[in-house]
């Protein structure tokens, strides 16, 4: 008996692990070679393709592909038709399935609905990608982007709340009460 949920039309290819408590919806497909962590959740029409790793607990929402080469950690969040690439310079007529770009996703990254990640620019841990952003270069952890192209407007907490800094460059969670600390560009949590 299998540990997950699976709609009666989903399309589950032989040779991929699909861990505890995932739950697979209408339509979808798990491909030869995916990996797929405890508790992960896909909505309707969603391609997990070959080699794509899922950490733990990811959701990707509906109309989503996960192309070869892309490596979520756990915790991410992928909206509803937002989009991966996988190929630099994509031709009908080349092939290059030899020439995957690799994206890693971080911890707990959210990427809102209809974003575009082109391939090889890794979003850090905690990054926010706002609906509709096209990212064209690397996003720093806890970073806040949004536009065409993807530009950095701000730090988020890991509970998805826009963080405001003081004098001092501390800003807490107004949800969790965690602090974090702005140095040199880069956003980290306060562990006290």
């Amino acid at each position: 008996m299998d540990d997950y949920f699976a709609h009666e039309t989903a399309v589950i290819d032989e040779g991929c692990r699909i861990g505890k408590g995932c739950r697979i919806w209408h339509f979808s497909h798990i491909m030869t070679g995916a990996e797929l962590g405890d508790k992960c959740n896909l909505g309707q029409n969603v391609v997990i393709s070959p080699g794509v790793i899922l950490g733990k607990n990811v959701k990707v929402q509906n109309n989503v592909s996960v192309y070869t080469g892309v490596i979520c950690e756990d915790d991410v969040f992928l909206g509803p038709s937002m989009v991966f690439t996988n190929i630099v310079n994509p031709r009908s007529a080349v092939v290059r399935r030899d020439q995957y770009v690799k994206t890693i996703v971080g911890k707990g990254a959210s990427i809102g609905a209809n974003a575009t990640i082109i391939c090889g620019n890794n979003i850090g841990k905690y990054a926010f990608i706002g609906a509709g952003a096209v990212v064209t270069k690397e996003v720093k952890p806890y970073s806040l982007v949004i536009g065409n192209p993807a530009r950095h407007v701000g730090w988020m907490s890991e509970y998805g709340h826009r963080l405001e800094f003081n004098d001092d460059n501390i800003a807490i969670c107004p949800e969790s009460g965690e602090k974090y600390r702005l140095s040199g560009n880069q956003v980290s949590k306060i562990i006290d």
